[in-house]
């Protein structure tokens, strides 16, 4: 698993709040008393002065509008906003000779004098060029100039992007990307400077936001939209996800964009802009969430599978937030339970308390975590061995000790508990095979059983491909649909594991948990000015501003990957599988663990914005003079949607990649991950602590008995809040010894079934194996095939691909003939 080029995370600032500016090292000697006592009076300082309230987060494909057309632009890039305009209006004068604004023309008159911008877009000087870029892009501004409100901007920026796109303009800037990413020229002078600025990448910012903003406006749909521009919208669509003429999708095209800037050969790349518009072309051409469970119904209908019980984001959003484990207590006190000889004397209350400890059908609703213990010495060396193996193994965490959540302080507690009025999910069963772990009353409900057992699209598939496998000759030939995913995977196949190391060194670089190393990638060359700041304010500005770029960036990233798996997986499990399995070769799993080693709370409220000059704001009104207070005052949210947006899909993504896979929840517990994860407890909003539970659960039998003991608040919040399997022994099962951690075995045997299917689907002509060879090399030669009739516009880019990027080992091919 230990890959040359994956990305390994640094380790977190000592004070734990993600910005690098602790003191302490967190490197003394394991067991120091100065150290932990130093250790727990920050945490308590950190963590225990917080009251977090329940969080009004409603999860969604995206932020609102505004808010993903302000993420488009760093407050370095504001002077840039004039600039555009200027150059519009000195060409609007040059070619409208009335004394019209362009609001106030006609729509023929505006297609008009955006034909003649496009062809002014073809000329040889590379300066009037780029001022003719400047201009479409204040078009696809909204001609702020002409506004009067935040909401104007935003309504003419919508329809002068889908007058641009019916123009033909996308297709123009798509040429002018190919040229500048092309241009030796600019690579080169990026690599000979020191440090890459904001300067360097002009063009490529210019052509970018133009296509993000026409994406964008094109993606969003409201009821108010004509039929052409829903035409328009379809169309484009089709345009981005299928390939044309000699070009490839355009997801594939900013994929090489990403791997391009990791590989140091392009530092000028503007790295956020590209991550951004290729989540959103991702987004666009495959879809949302909702059309993700529309497609999930229609298949398992085809499949004649029955109907999906629920939709689980929308069962997400009628749940309630558990209040977090409480860490006002001093760390230090290790409150031991009570002698046996008091425990003797409470015979009176024994049943209620067995009912307390053992049934997992009470839970308390005031409280999940209220009477949880404080760490005690065994649990805080266990944590710090947690943090040892991380740096030995993978080289990615540095030390920083680690104290899980308490235990439970009173377990035997006879406080009133309240039942649940009901469970939010349908239960399932996989396996009714065998009924190993069930209670001996269910073994005469067997029938009953088999009526709640879940069959997933996954199941079939797999079932489908050992079928194909073992009869090729009498199953036929599979029929594969075009589908956008299909194509898009095909077209990632041979550079998957290139584009996941790169996504993972990105975001590595942009983890809030992450230090500055002179071998890491620089993320920051489309947010730093060409000048540094020279006084107080400027350096503050410039800091929230990096901190924004740095956020944004794991937002586009996380929400890339997640869209990415779960297409996949409703496309076929094994390009899921071989995605997932990329992604923890390149350690993603210690990656998204290392994320959330942060006071994961201070990271969610994170005010790292400055709505003055925020777009669309900033370009309908004169910029106020900034001062500290304006800088530090942020906006009045009580959380930053972008952050809690990301740490959600963070969760989810390690859910996806060690969901029912024994090897990877084994590193889930080898990493002391259920420390950490507690931790993120203390965020009070239902979707977050689900998606948390849900990773505890997996693994609390392999935590042991005492954990769960400890932690039965905890396991109460489980029970109630994630989906029951009815022979699941997630709640007693003890298999700490049982099963030997065969890491490469298991991901071993996966990865066959992903090359067996990789291989008889996309890198052989189909019935090649039972067809007679023609060893005649003139007969060969002299046969007559029939050619695609675009085979002449790709025939070069499949030379390129195919045999001129490919190394030919002289040496090998001398030995063997």
């Amino acid at each position: 698993m230990d890959d040359p080029a994956a990305p390994g995370p640094a380790g977190p600032p000592a004070n734990g709040n993600g910005n690098g500016n602790g003191n302490g090292n967190g490197k003394g000697k394991p067991g120091a008393p100065k150290g932990r006592e130093a250790f727990r009076s920050q945490r308590r300082e950190s963590e225990g002065s917080v009251d977090c309230p329940t969080l009004e987060f409603e999860y969604g494909d995206a932020d609102g509008h505004a808010a993903e057309l302000s993420e488009l632009y760093s407050y370095t890039e504001n002077l840039e906003f004039t600039t555009n305009r200027r150059c519009f209006e000195e060409d609007f004068r040059t070619q409208v000779q009335d004394t019209k604004e362009w609001l106030e023309l006609e729509e023929d008159a505006q297609k008009t004098y955006v034909m003649g911008l496009l062809d002014r877009l073809e000329v040889v000087s590379r300066e009037q060029r780029l001022k003719v870029a400047r201009a479409v892009l204040y078009l696809a501004q909204g001609t702020f100039g002409e506004c009067d409100s935040e909401v104007d901007v935003l309504h003419w920026s919508r329809y002068n992007c889908f007058l641009l796109y019916q123009m033909g303009t996308f297709s123009a800037f798509l040429e002018l990307l190919h040229m500048e990413i092309d241009n030796s020229q600019a690579s080169s002078s990026a690599l000979r400077k020191p440090a890459v600025s904001i300067a360097d990448s002009t063009e490529l910012r210019v052509l970018l936001s133009v296509m993000y903003l026409m994406v964008e406006n094109i993606r969003l749909e409201r009821e108010i939209d004509s039929c052409g521009w829903r035409t328009a919208r379809e169309t484009f669509r089709t345009e981005l996800s299928f390939s044309t003429h000699n070009e490839e999708p355009f997801a594939l095209l900013l994929f090489s964009m990403v791997t391009k800037f990791c590989s140091g050969l392009a530092p000028h790349f503007p790295i956020k802009k590209v991550l951004l518009l290729l989540w959103k072309v991702v987004m666009f051409t495959l879809g949302g969430f909702e059309h993700l469970q529309a497609l999930k119904i229609q298949k398992r209908a085809e499949l004649g599978l029955p109907p999906l019980a629920e939709d689980s984001i929308q069962v997400v959003k009628s749940m309630r937030a558990a209040s977090p484990p409480s860490y006002t207590l001093d760390l230090g006190e290790s409150q031991l339970a009570p002698p046996p000889s008091k425990l003797r004397g409470r015979r009176g209350s024994r049943r209620q308390l067995l009912t307390k400890q053992d049934s997992l059908d009470i839970y308390n609703e005031r409280d999940l975590f209220k009477t949880e213990e404080p760490a005690t010495e065994e649990e805080e060396e266990s944590a710090a061995d947690g943090e040892r193996a991380l740096d030995g193994e993978l080289d990615l965490l540095e030390q920083d000790p680690l104290v899980p959540p308490p235990p439970s302080q009173t377990p035997l507690s006879t406080d009133r508990v309240a039942f649940p009025k009901g469970l939010p999910w349908a239960p399932k069963v996989r396996d009714t095979d065998t009924l190993v772990g069930l209670p001996r009353p269910i073994h005469e409900s067997v029938k009953t059983l088999k009526q709640h057992k879940y069959i997933s699209i996954a199941d079939i598939q797999i079932k489908n491909e050992e079928d194909l496998e073992k009869c090729p000759m009498s199953l036929g030939e599979e029929v594969v649909p075009e589908t956008p995913c299909e194509i898009l995977y095909q077209g990632m196949l041979y550079s998957l594991p290139q584009y996941m190391i790169a996504l993972l060194k990105i975001l590595l670089a942009a983890a809030p948990t992450s230090k500055a190393k002179t071998d890491s990638i620089n993320i920051l060359a489309d947010v730093l000015p060409e000048e540094m700041p020279i006084t107080v304010l400027q350096s503050m500005k410039l800091g929230i501003d990096v901190n924004r770029h740095k956020e944004i960036i794991v937002k586009s990233i996380s929400a890339l990957l997640l869209l990415l798996l779960k297409h996949f997986k409703l496309n076929h499990i094994y390009q899921f599988e071989y995605v997932s399995q990329h992604l923890v070769f390149a350690n993603c799993i210690p990656l998204i663990l290392k994320f959330f080693n942060q006071n994961i709370l201070s990271y969610i409220t994170a005010k790292n914005s400055i709505s003055v000059l925020d777009y669309p704001c900033c370009t309908i009104q004169d910029l106020p003079e900034l001062t500290t207070e304006s800088l530090e005052a942020g906006d009045n949210s009580q959380f930053c949607w972008r952050n809690l947006f990301s740490c959600i899909n963070l969760l989810r993504l390690l859910n996806k990649l060690t969901k029912w896979k024994h090897s990877r929840t084994m590193m889930l517990v080898v990493f002391k991950s259920a420390p950490i994860l507690k931790r993120a407890l203390k965020v009070k909003q239902a979707m977050l602590q689900l998606y948390v539970l849900k990773l505890l659960k997996i693994q609390t039998k392999y935590l042991g008995r005492q954990w769960r003991k400890s932690n039965m608040k905890t396991m109460s919040a489980i029970y109630q809040k994630v989906r029951h399997r009815m022979n699941d022994d997630w709640a007693y099962g003890n298999d700490i010894d049982a099963r030997p951690w065969d890491f490469q075995a298991e991901e071993c045997t996966l990865r066959a079934n992903i090359e067996a299917f990789n291989s008889r689907r996309y890198d052989k002509p189909q019935d090649s194996e039972f067809s007679p060879v023609d060893n005649c090399l003139q007969s060969v030669l002299g046969q007559r095939l029939d050619l695609p009739e675009d085979f002449h516009y790709s025939y070069e880019l499949w030379l390129e691909r195919e045999v001129f990027s490919q190394p030919i080992c002289w040496e090998e091919l001398l030995q063997n003939h």
